[in-house]
């Protein structure tokens, strides 16, 4: 079980996440703190495995609070919540875990804590992008990325929530992913092996569904693609 802080000047909002956090059958106890001087004496106290922060409060800020966790010996992942994307790159500095927009969704809440539970099971810290979209600089977690897509000397990253552009060719991203699960399906695709879902051979060609949306497989690439696939089919024991 997950032993959480949640953290916000605001009650209204501490007990919406409180609430929404002890629906998740992985969160333990649900500790409360509306001030970053309550949250500092609720962490000495220890037991707290991860913190849900608020960025914008008055005197002792998250970013604040962030940055003495991440001075303690056994820090807890950290999570920040909030209403804007100002501070997304500086959040990822401090080695946030996550970063949720208010309103935070349920759907989007329980995959923080799906990565705070592969963080507790040993999993090792997201390889982290940074992206430009209409005029933010954010940071995403490659794992997110379900496929890639070429334009021009530009690639295009999807998620499940956005897509973003940057100036890096799709063929040096799959070199550079290649130990990442991700695959070339064709010239204008680079898919995650592990959002595939599945694949048809069908009359106009070859398809593969990644994350719902339906990609072309070139002929060249087709072989490399089933290769990859059957290798993570799942056999019985002998």
């Amino acid at each position: 079980m997950i032993n959480v802080l949640v953290v916000d000047d605001e009650l209204p909002a501490v007990e919406e996440l409180a609430f929404l956090l002890g629906r998740d059958e992985r969160i333990g106890k649900v500790a409360r703190a509306t001030s970053g001087a309550e949250a500092l004496t609720a962490l000495s106290a220890g037991g707290i495995d991860a913190v849900f922060l608020d960025i914008h409060m008055p005197a002792v800020s998250g970013l604040d609070i962030a940055g003495a966790i991440a001075r303690s010996s056994n820090p807890p992942a950290v999570v920040f919540v909030t209403a804007d994307e100002d501070h997304a790159l500086a959040a990822f500095e401090l080695a946030a875990v996550d970063y949720l927009l208010k309103p935070v969704r349920a759907e989007r809440l329980a995959r923080s804590v799906g990565r705070i539970s592969e963080l507790r099971d040993g999993g090792t810290a997201p390889e982290m992008i940074t992206v430009d979209q209409g005029g933010t600089t954010r940071m995403i977690r490659r794992d997110d990325v379900t496929y890639v897509q070429a334009q021009g000397d530009y690639a295009r990253l999807h998620t499940a929530d956005a897509s973003y552009l940057i100036r890096v060719p799709l063929a040096d991203l799959e070199q550079q992913w290649a130990d990442a699960g991700f695959i070339r399906t064709h010239r204008s695709y680079l898919v995650a092996l592990k959002h595939v879902s599945s694949m048809k051979l069908a009359a106009g060609g070859p398809r593969v569904t990644v994350a719902g949306a339906g990609l072309p497989i070139s002929r060249r690439h087709l072989p490399i693609v089933r290769e990859k696939l059957e290798a993570t089919r799942i056999r019985p024991h002998a």
